[in-house]
């Protein structure tokens, strides 16, 4: 938070949930036909009982998060949903923000819980905080006591200890019901869907070394329908079992929430630890209200991929995917084990199969974590995510320092160091599909809750994946695919019980119109024993049965325009059975699509700069999606 601090200064719920005692009683004929015709009135035009693909952003921040308003954002909620929706809006650095790809079907604001609003305030001259000593200081012209003054800030985050004169829970209150009110205006059902959330903001910080840098424990949380008067904070408790307590006490009054981690890459090996919070063992308490407060987990975003690593899988030539390992507001390297999703899936396993419960039993979402009000989730089209700090291909290390042309003649300086170690790592990342029957509130949260969705890092591609036994390789051009998968299986996100003979699965994606053609399907399967990675579809022809690889296509990328060469395919289908497969053992399944190479970020603005693209971050990439798994459970 320092070193950001001093280069920023440097470079100067309308459907709620209800709390009443249920009536069980039996309904008579006539009461049960009117509750079905409003039921069916209240649908929305696109309802389909089949479900269809929504594609929205999960993490968004505005001007009431402390962090995006010291880099200069003044932004709010509402123009957040406007950029959702396909307006022009403007970044802190001067230029215009439209979003690639046309309006998204569901946004939602996730502003930091902790002091939201408060520094806004501060700087307002006039209002009580806006004479506070810290807030003269973090206003001032000296570098120095801006930086002394919001490390301080900073450092009350982390530790959950408040800063007590900052501490105004009337104006925190009044700014949390702003963004619930902007939620609830630009709500549309059937056309755009929001939420009212905000994200909790907890850090584990290094004692041993005594330094700043901290592993990222973050969560967001979301309101289905209507939301308490207050946000949980890490000035309430830095401890996420705290959270869910206060979640959990939340349902009970009528407030339905969920809360999905993210960037557990950099949690320091925290996110998925073996043990509790406060260093106690797991047990099936711990793992069902993890699971009830936590069904998601976002795998994809700005901060890089939280899938695998290629030190937890040497064998999977595309783990090193976006791979971003520095500590929050540090150079230190984040500790992989405990990191990541797919090692997470192989622990939670073997919980379940030695003390019978499995806390990560979690589906995957992707999300942007912008702080500019707006995602970039384009390579072609990149502005990164904090503010004035990277609003510049030179600040986010694409192109080389002013006054310099060589890689190797760079200076020694933060700004420098920063897009070295920092955001020249980050990426063009990412998004949410969900499968749900409308573009509602209810509908999306439903998904939500039964994890039928899938990540993906920029592109709408939509991604389908069902497990059965009764799947046969004809239904693949069958008009009723969707329907017959749905009645004769389980979707993403469930649970396959086992009836001593291999399952199916039935795996299908379909290109983004207006990003790269797909060039495989894989299905990645974890036990508690290891991993393996299947390509299931080709665009050009079957896998190999004993590699279960496909033939290389020849796709590839002409570096001098960044245009793509090869073909690809715009859907790819397959059914599959596990050539490995054994009746007795647990396995988590989970589909991962591939594109056809692009340019990265970096590339597209090297390249517009006219200079040599950055050599120690990858030229170009594979655009991807995954799915939440399905997980097998063995016949008793």
């Amino acid at each position: 938070m320092k070193r950001l601090l001093g280069l920023a200064v440097s470079a100067i719920a309308l459907a709620a949930c209800d709390s009443s005692a249920p009536d069980n009683s039996a309904p008579d004929t006539d009461t049960a036909q009117i509750e079905q015709t409003a039921s069916a009135t209240r649908r929305t035009a696109g309802y389909n009982e089949d479900r269809n693909a929504y594609f929205g952003d999960l993490h968004i921040h505005t001007r009431s998060s402390f962090d995006a308003y010291i880099f200069n954002v003044r932004r709010t909620a509402d123009d957040a949903y406007r950029f959702a929706r396909g307006e022009t809006i403007t970044h802190p650095s001067g230029f215009d923000m439209t979003i690639a790809g046309g309006p998204l079907d569901f946004y939602t604001v996730t502003d930091h819980a902790e002091y939201l609003g408060i520094l806004p305030v501060m700087d307002t001259p006039g209002t009580e905080l806006s004479e506070l000593p810290r807030a003269k200081d973090m206003f001032s012209t000296d570098p120095a006591k801006i930086t002394a003054a919001f490390q301080g800030v900073g450092a009350s985050v982390r530790s959950g200890e408040p800063i007590e004169e900052m501490y105004d829970t009337e104006i925190m209150g009044s700014v949390w019901q702003q963004n619930i009110d902007a939620a609830d205006k630009y709500y549309v059902p059937g056309e755009f869907t929001t939420f009212a959330a905000y994200e909790f903001t907890s850090v584990t910080v290094n004692e041993e070394d005594g330094s700043f840098a901290g592993g990222n424990l973050h969560r967001n949380v979301f309101f289905k329908g209507e939301a308490p008067d207050r946000a949980f904070s890490t000035l309430d408790s830095p401890n996420p079992e705290d959270l869910w307590d206060w979640m959990d006490e939340q349902r009970a009054e009528g407030y339905e929430a969920i809360a999905i981690p993210h960037n557990s890459n950099v949690s320091d090996g925290q996110m998925f630890r073996l043990e509790t919070y406060n260093g106690d063992p797991l047990d099936v308490a711990y793992a069902d209200q993890r699971m009830r407060n936590e069904p998601l987990v976002e795998v994809t975003q700005v901060k890089g991929t939280s899938e695998t690593h290629p030190a937890l899988s040497p064998n999977d030539e595309w783990a090193d995917f976006e791979i971003y390992d520095r500590l929050l507001a540090s150079y230190q390297v984040s500790k992989t084990e405990g990191s990541y999703v797919r090692e997470a899936y192989r622990n939670g396993l073997k919980l379940q199969e030695e003390q019978g419960f499995d806390p990560f039993h979690f589906g995957l979402v992707g999300a942007s974590d912008s702080h500019v009000a707006g995602g970039a989730y384009a390579e072609n089209d990149y502005w990164s995510k904090v503010g004035i700090i990277d609003g510049t291909p030179m600040a986010r290390g694409s192109v080389p320092f002013l006054g310099t042309k060589s890689w190797d003649a760079q200076p020694d300086n933060p700004m420098v160091n920063n897009a070295r170690e920092w955001f020249s790592r980050w990426a063009a990342s990412g998004l949410t599909g969900v499968w749900a029957e409308e573009n509602t509130r209810e509908s999306i949260f439903d998904a939500f809750r039964r994890k039928e969705t899938f990540a993906t890092t920029g592109p709408r591609m939509k991604v389908r994946f069902f497990g059965g036994y009764g799947y046969t390789e004809d239904m693949l051009d069958d008009a009723d695919l969707t329907r017959k998968a749905y009645e004769g299986g389980v979707s993403m996100g469930s649970d396959l019980v086992g009836t001593g003979e291999a399952p199916i699965f039935l795996a299908w994606a379909q290109r983004d119109p207006n990003m790269g053609a797909l060039q495989r399907v894989q299905i990645v399967k974890v036990t508690s024993g290891g991993e393996a990675v299947y390509d299931v579809a080709c665009h050009n022809g079957a896998p190999d049965p004993t590699t279960h690889r496909c033939a290389d296509n020849g796709a590839a990328v002409n570096m001098d325009t960044c245009t793509p060469t090869g073909e690809g395919a715009s859907e790819l289908k397959a059914v599959w059975q596990d050539p490995d497969f054994d009746a007795a053992q647990r396995a988590t399944y989970y589909v991962r699509v591939l594109e056809n190479p692009s340019c990265r970020w970096s590339t597209w603005e090297a390249m517009r700069g006219n200079v040599e693209p950055r050599p120690d971050v990858p030229q170009t990439i594979q655009e991807r999606a995954y799915t939440s798994p399905i997980w097998y459970i063995p016949a008793e």
